[in-house]
């Protein structure tokens, strides 16, 4: 990265703000006060050399991991068109049966959690596995903003009547670099949906 456009201070926050993409954390990281790191942390976003940087670390970020908004939207694809279905099969008498085995490289990659009861004296000595499947509502929404379904919502406001951090129009996901679109998605996905 080329810090030359940048203070110090600014260059510390692009490079902590690449580790987790979470401007406030990054902000009393490079140094800022706790007190206001929320808000500096999205003034300093606002800045086009800082912004300018971010992007060009997220673009390397992905080009160095062959990230594409593509190879994200397929894979959040695979974890909201997952059905239940595709993993049980109706024995004769009606009951369902699991077969992990048969699992295609596809179907294993929307189970978020497999749990295996080998049963013991209270299951009767019977084997249960449970698998979990994605969340379908989180990655289909993921799936809607990329596409641009949904409406954008005005931001929040304090009880003062100011907005929020990091308040006004955020920009259409539509018109995000794949660079940048992997990494939102990437960013919710890792954090929970908590935006930073």
């Amino acid at each position: 990265m080329n810090h030359r456009k940048l203070t110090d201070r600014q260059g510390r926050f692009v490079r902590e703000y690449l580790v987790d993409l979470n401007a406030t954390r990054a902000a009393v990281r490079a140094g800022y006060s706790r007190a206001g790191a929320g808000s500096r942390g999205w003034t300093l976003r606002q800045i086009p050399a800082v912004a300018a940087e971010i992007d060009a670390g997220l673009a390397e970020r992905a080009r160095v991991a062959e990230i594409t908004a593509e190879r994200v939207l397929s894979e959040v694809a695979l974890l909201g068109f997952a059905n239940i279905k595709d993993y049980f099969e109706a024995g004769e008498d009606g009951t369902a049966g699991l077969d992990l085995s048969r699992l295609t490289r596809d179907q294993a990659a929307a189970i978020a959690a497999v749990q295996v009861d080998e049963g013991g004296k209270a299951g009767g000595g019977a084997r249960r596995v449970k698998i979990k499947l994605a969340d379908k509502s989180r990655n289909l929404e993921l799936i809607g903003r990329h596409l641009g379904m949904f409406a954008r919502t005005a931001p929040r406001e304090s009880a003062k009547g100011e907005a929020a951090a990091g308040g006004g129009a955020a920009r259409p996901v539509r018109q995000l670099s794949d660079a940048e679109f992997a990494q939102n998605v990437w960013g919710i996905l890792t954090r929970g949906g908590k935006e930073g």
